[in-house]
């Protein structure tokens, strides 16, 4: 079977104020079946956010080749990497990127229009499953910091998308929350055999899933 996602010899690396060139990302192999769900582990600053915003195609690989469904990403225009991320690609961002001028509701139907188009009794089905029924015609200055991180997961879940990434989904959310949008972004993925993965330093994220990937497994850069 072919995997959902393949990431061959991929490089990262970023050049310092100063000018010295650093390597972030250099993985040999890494794939995710259809399905799948991967806690990726690492300790901070290992590259487990670069890593999730190369596979997104919002940052470009100097060399080395992220294919989704046989479909090389890192080789598209910025534009079509934009429109296969729309698609394809759930991103939980950490710092959530929501819309300030909008409210949840127009912030999940926004991501519809720029993936499958526009639904929005599923856009008004996922805030009510992220426990947010009576706040979806709320702004995000309106909502407090653990309201505003399950908008962000109804965001990324509107597209039914084929793969999920999550920086830290449950952060900012007590335990109760955190159990409740763990389970949503799961059950969503199941229903549509997407892939996650899921960044999360909580060992309690790390037991809903059915494999723990060490990045320093993974990536051949060392730290001292």
């Amino acid at each position: 079977m072919s995997p959902l996602l393949e990431i061959q010899d991929l490089h990262k690396s970023f050049v310092s104020p100063e000018g010295e060139r650093t390597t972030i990302i250099h993985v040999s192999h890494f794939e995710m079946q259809a399905g799948e769900q991967i806690a990726l582990q690492g300790r901070s600053g290992s590259g487990k956010t670069t890593l999730l915003n190369l596979i997104a195609g919002i940052l470009q690989a100097d060399a080395g080749a992220i294919m989704l469904e046989g479909r090389e990403i890192s080789a598209l225009s910025e534009s079509d990497r934009d429109r296969m991320r729309g698609q394809n690609i759930g991103y939980i961002f950490q710092t959530f990127n929501l819309m300030s001028g909008y409210t949840a509701l127009e912030n999940v139907e926004l991501a519809m229009r720029f993936g499958r188009g526009l639904r929005r009794i599923f856009a008004k089905e996922l805030l009510e499953r992220a426990g947010l029924r009576d706040r979806m015609h709320y702004r995000p200055a309106q909502l407090s910091v653990g309201q505003q991180q399950r908008v962000a997961v109804a965001r990324a879940l509107a597209n039914h998308p084929k793969l999920v990434l999550a920086d830290e989904p449950t952060g900012n959310l007590d335990a109760h929350h955190a159990a409740q949008a763990l389970l949503l972004i799961q059950e969503i993925c199941r229903e549509n055999n997407a892939a996650l993965l899921l960044v999360s330093h909580d060992p309690a994220i790390h037991q809903h899933c059915a494999r723990v990937q060490q990045l320093a497994d993974l990536n051949r850069v060392k730290y001292s």
